[in-house]
């Protein structure tokens, strides 16, 4: 019988395993037991799982009146909104501009190219002060118009980057063929190259779209003040200064985590193929 012979470095890489999950999911698993507890039981066994009496009801309260502000759910249609918007913009912009920036071999597409390099280096919040008065001008402030134009301009240079990656690595065999039958630019990409980007747009939605649903500085600075609100803005008003209901505050945070979760298991492989193929390219 042949196999690899189990040895003292093999047990030493499962413990080191079996101490990183449980880093990680000791957090979740507190988030879990305390969102099912009641406001005493928070206080006193905070550890316990809630296995005679369950408090299903806080997640109701949560979605509804959880928070000074009212609860979750007008968020939450907030952070749909936003979210799929910046999405699809970004997914538009960044899939064109990538495959020009792949396909056209001159100076300036490489300088370009460089360009959004470039822009995924330097951190947007050093331009917030022009940013906040262009918008503020435009009257985008405190508006689903505003989050949408500014979480794509933020997130393009990183989508552009790994779309051209991606569309480097593919081969021009299929480009050439339709090009030869008549087919143009346009006619090539929609025709041609989009079918052979669905990896890469999976990725570039599950990381943006988890970048912007889980967005709270951008959403405190441009939605102060008005009647928007995305999920983290509405977690924080969990939170008071004199008493804060724990398990409600977890209840919200597991309304926040559940969707994303579902979203990645769902495209994981899409989003693991692409993401490889982006950085190769």
């Amino acid at each position: 019988m042949s196999g690899r012979r189990y040895t003292v470095r093999s047990l030493g890489r499962e413990l080191v395993m079996i101490v990183l999950a449980a880093a990680y999911g000791g957090p979740f698993y507190m988030l879990v037991v305390m969102s099912l507890q009641s406001k005493d039981d928070v206080q006193q066994t905070p550890f316990a799982p809630p296995i005679d009496d369950p408090q299903w009801d806080n997640y109701a309260t949560a979605w509804t009146t959880g928070g000074a502000a009212g609860g979750m759910g007008p968020a939450f249609v907030d952070t749909v909104i936003i979210t799929l918007g910046s999405v699809l913009c970004l997914i538009v912009v960044s899939a064109l501009t990538g495959y020009v920036l792949a396909r056209r071999t001159s100076r300036l597409s490489n300088a370009l190219y460089l360009l959004f390099v470039l822009g995924v280096t330097i951190p947007s919040t050093l331009g917030l002060v022009p940013i906040y008065v262009v918008m503020r001008n435009l009257g985008l402030l405190g508006t689903y118009q505003g989050m949408i134009l500014l979480n794509t301009a933020m997130l393009t240079p990183f989508a552009v980057f790994l779309y051209t990656g991606f569309i480097r690595a593919l081969p021009r065999e299929f480009e050439e063929a339709a090009q030869m039958d008549g087919a143009g630019m346009f006619g090539t990409l929609v025709r041609v190259v989009l079918p052979l980007l669905r990896p890469i747009t999976a990725t570039v939605a599950m990381l943006t779209g988890l970048i912007v649903w889980n967005e709270y500085f951008l959403a405190i600075v441009f939605l102060a003040g008005s009647e928007i609100a995305n999920l983290p803005l509405q977690l924080n008003a969990f939170v008071n200064d004199y008493y804060t209901d724990w398990n409600l505050v977890m209840a919200g945070a597991a309304i926040c985590i559940l969707p994303v979760l579902v979203v990645f298991l769902a495209l994981q492989k899409q989003f693991m193929k692409g993401f490889a193929g982006g950085l190769r390219g």
